[in-house]
């Protein structure tokens, strides 16, 4: 899991006391802070002490103190950056300033660090490099360290951290009605990430019920693949997003975010490139769940089109027929824009 370190040694004297009270209220794993404020933290708060080491014998003899031994390394040469590596694979924390800004010194340091048990915490100077740092080579820094501007910036650090992307619990619907229509507007959703195979988007006309809607990574006949795209549905379908959020897909915008979902749950957040709205015939599958929960869902009305069903199988819209088994996502809660809600409402 990921976690955060806040460093009170930056933090502006009149500050210093929000800042130390929302990292209290917030959780953080810890703080970093000269030792008279150490000496007066809560209980509930770690206090970290770091040792700042310049070559590999002072990594070694750190190394040796225990499992609580933190090393900080300042990477601004190629030296140096060895020496990053050399302390991640060896200390149970090393934390990095890099001087450089582009992220490939972090690369690097993450890919010496792959396997070793340690954890990798790196200085960030804003909340914008935090949350870039979290996501470098897909796994990331293990934590951040950040000198927050006021307790405002602790709170958005803890929402930060939040925002990985837990399983869902799919579950098998049954098709029971398969209706043809004419024209309407779809969405095909264009995302800045490559599907896997067996990966989608959940989609739905309903908040409590999403079908989990293939991505264009399957050979098509006339076309190439488009591996990073999902034909998802109507315009007026909701899909469900980070944080048990839903959108409608009118809504989705360049820049935004939506979830990626594979066909054991497995989630993961993708940026959203574009989202393509045309006028296409439309077909509206109703399948249903083993409680006998209705699902809907509106789709262009094309072969090429498909969605997953259980164990990643590939179906194609248009040769759907009663009893075939599709993945779905269940949701209880109802929802008022895009949140989850505890109140009457009614769908069909």
């Amino acid at each position: 899991m990921k976690f955060a370190w806040i460093d009170l040694r930056a933090v502006a004297q009149p500050q210093l006391e929000a800042v130390l009270d929302a990292a209290v209220h917030a959780r953080v794993a810890g703080v970093l802070a000269d030792e008279e404020v150490l000496r007066k933290l809560p209980p509930t708060v770690v206090g970290v002490t770091v040792t700042t080491v310049s070559n590999r014998a002072e990594v070694d003899a750190l190394a040796g103190t225990g499992e609580n031994a933190v090393g900080w390394v300042d990477v601004h040469d190629e030296d140096s950056l060895n020496l990053a590596c050399a302390a991640a694979t060896t200390l149970p924390h090393t934390v990095v300033r890099f001087a450089d800004p582009t992220k490939i010194p972090l690369e690097i340091v993450l890919a010496a660090a792959d396997r070793a048990p340690g954890q990798l915490v790196t200085v960030c100077a804003d909340l914008e490099e935090a949350a870039i740092v979290l996501d470098v080579l897909e796994r990331g820094s293990d934590g951040v360290l950040l000198a927050p501007r006021d307790a405002g910036e602790v709170f958005a650090l803890a929402r930060l951290l939040e925002a990985d992307s837990p399983p869902l619990e799919l579950t098998t619907l049954i098709v029971d009605e398969i209706e043809h229509h004419g024209l309407g507007d779809r969405v095909c959703v264009d995302t800045c990430s490559h599907f896997a195979e067996d990966e989608g988007i959940l989609v739905g006309s309903y908040s409590t019920g999403f079908i989990l809607c293939c991505s264009e990574t399957h050979p098509l006949p006339y076309m190439p693949t488009r591996p990073f795209r999902v034909n998802a549905g109507a315009l007026h379908s909701y899909v469900l997003g980070p944080g048990n959020r839903t959108n409608y897909l009118s809504e989705l915008r360049s820049g935004g975010t939506t979830l990626a979902v594979n066909a054991e749950g497995k989630t993961r957040r993708v940026l959203i490139g574009r989202a393509k709205l045309e006028s296409r015939p439309l077909l509206t599958i109703t399948a249903r769940s083993a409680d006998d929960v209705a699902v809907s869902l509106t789709v262009q009305d094309d072969w090429h089109v498909r969605v997953l069903g259980p164990g990643g199988k590939v179906r194609n819209v248009t040769e759907l027929r009663r009893g075939d088994e599709l993945l779905g996502y269940l949701a209880t809660d109802q929802r008022h824009v895009g949140i989850p809600i505890g109140e009457f409402c009614r769908e069909s």
